[in-house]
């Protein structure tokens, strides 16, 4: 949370300009609509809660870049996030699944955020109780010897009684205690060096943790159902825990996720991650032009669609829902609606849900220039990805420049010619392309091959020449 103090809608913008090419009017929407948060949580009580987030709505065709901006956002501004597509509340019926569970969704995503964060400073202190355990383990019998030799030499004399009486002068210690103690320590140091890592221990693991009963809220999904009946049944029956043999690397781990479980304060985790979600939330639907009405509203899949638009309308307007780990209030969550609208319009949503999202931003299509800075320039570049991929393999490839833009054209013009599916029309031309280098890249390994424009030409002459491309789109 405190970083986000640091991300200035500049530096939001800069951010996001490592991953996606273009759509400025986007990226300047939602770093507006995260910095808005952070000056929120500035302002007076009085005034903080008056204060409403401005939702968005992106449209634009697919694979121009609307999910991978809200996902990109999410990961740098570490607030809970949710992404959901609007079309599972259709997939059962009338009914669906239960709007609310996206806001349960975000919850449990909020407290695993924060669970993780506390557990990372608690680390230190679990890794002491793993070891304690571990040695426990690896030296049955020597334990109860080890506490009554630190008894007697921290207290003074262990008395006939079992009282303790204070002794101004070090106690006389029986040898075979003091053995004992040097045992322990000399195992104590051999598992720091890992000398000890391939000894095998068996030790008691719990099956997670409470069972799931959100399930009988609404959803239909019938085995979450069942998953959760069983999870009750074993919770009843106690069968919880299983014994099982391990290695001892293997078995510290386990032993550490034990100890972070039984010295986080849940109470505290749940209250930290609600007030995280209600101030920090952001829920990604996407397309949400597929639960649009259009024209006239008729059958049974109209009334489908818009009873999901106002089953969505309450969440996105603000109100309460019951979580497992808490009452959650949806007022100040963001909401970022997405829809490419190639079949429907914006208009066709209810008017009371297209009041809840205010800001409208529409992205544009790719063009040949787009590609190539697509397959160049981003952290995550495809060129870069399959260098790397087959580099493992030991074989070098370049692009020549000429070929890079030869790619771009050649994307373009298909995306022109048939379906536009954006971006993603560059996995199906560099899947295509490195075909053959992929399959004998285990053969050609120490060579160096350079992407010229001929072996592009050579290599998607079909996407070229045939008109019929369905087959090559993945």
């Amino acid at each position: 949370m405190d970083g986000l103090e640091s991300l200035t809608p500049k530096a939001i913008v800069a951010e996001l300009d490592k991953y996606i090419i273009g759509q400025n009017k986007a990226k300047r929407a939602v770093a507006i609509a995260l910095r808005n948060r952070t000056r929120r949580l500035k302002l007076p009580q009085e005034v903080r809660d008056e204060v409403a987030p401005k939702n968005i709505l992106m449209i634009g065709p697919t694979g121009v870049g609307k999910t991978e901006i809200a996902r990109r956002l999410a990961k740098l501004c570490g607030a809970p996030f949710l992404k959901v597509e609007a079309t599972k509340y259709t997939e059962v019926g009338y009914v669906g699944r239960d709007v609310e569970s996206m806001i349960r969704d975000l919850m449990a995503t909020g407290f695993s955020m924060v669970k993780s964060e506390m557990q990372s400073t608690l680390r230190g202190e679990a890794e002491k109780r793993a070891e304690e355990v571990l040695l426990d383990l690896l030296l049955p019998g020597i334990k109860k010897k080890t506490e009554a030799y630190k008894t007697t030499h921290e207290h003074g004399l262990i008395i006939e009684d079992g009282s303790v009486e204070k002794s101004p002068v070090p106690p006389v210690v029986p040898a075979a205690s003091t053995e004992s103690v040097d045992t322990r320590e000399k195992f104590r140091l051999m598992l720091r060096e890992g000398k000890l890592d391939e000894r095998v221990v068996e030790i008691t693991v719990q099956r997670g943790g409470m069972p799931n009963l959100e399930v009988f809220a609404g959803s239909a999904n019938l085995e979450d159902l069942e998953m959760s009946v069983a999870n009750i049944t074993n919770m009843i029956t106690g069968n919880r825990n299983k014994r099982k043999q391990v290695t001892v690397k293997d078995a510290r781990e386990i032993i550490i996720a034990e100890q972070l479980d039984k010295i986080v304060d849940q109470d505290k985790i749940a209250e930290e991650a609600r007030n995280r979600v209600e101030q920090m939330g952001i829920v990604f639907i996407d397309e949400i032009d597929k639960v649009a009405v259009k024209g006239e509203r008729s059958g049974g899949q109209d009334v489908s669609r818009e009873g999901v638009q106002r089953d969505i309308l309450p969440i996105v307007e603000g109100s309460t829902v019951n979580t497992k780990y808490g009452v959650v209030d949806t007022t100040h969550i963001l909401f970022i609606a997405a829809g490419a609208f190639t079949m429907s319009k914006p208009s066709d949503l209810i008017p009371e849900l297209q009041g809840r999202f205010p800001l409208r931003v529409e992205l544009e299509s790719l063009n040949a220039e787009d590609f190539k800075r697509i397959l160049l320039e981003p952290r995550n570049a495809l060129t870069r990805q399959y260098t790397e991929l087959l580099a493992t393999e030991g074989l070098t490839i370049r692009f020549d420049d000429a070929a890079i833009d030869r790619m771009s054209f050649l994307a373009a013009e298909v995306n022109t010619r048939m379906e536009n599916i954006g971006a993603r029309r560059l996995h199906t031309i560099m899947e295509m392309l490195l075909e053959e280098l992929a399959f004998q890249a285990d053969e050609l390994s120490g060579q160096t091959r350079v992407i010229t424009t001929d072996y592009v030409d050579e290599r998607l002459s079909d996407i070229v020449l045939d008109q019929d491309l369905s087959r090559y789109i993945l």
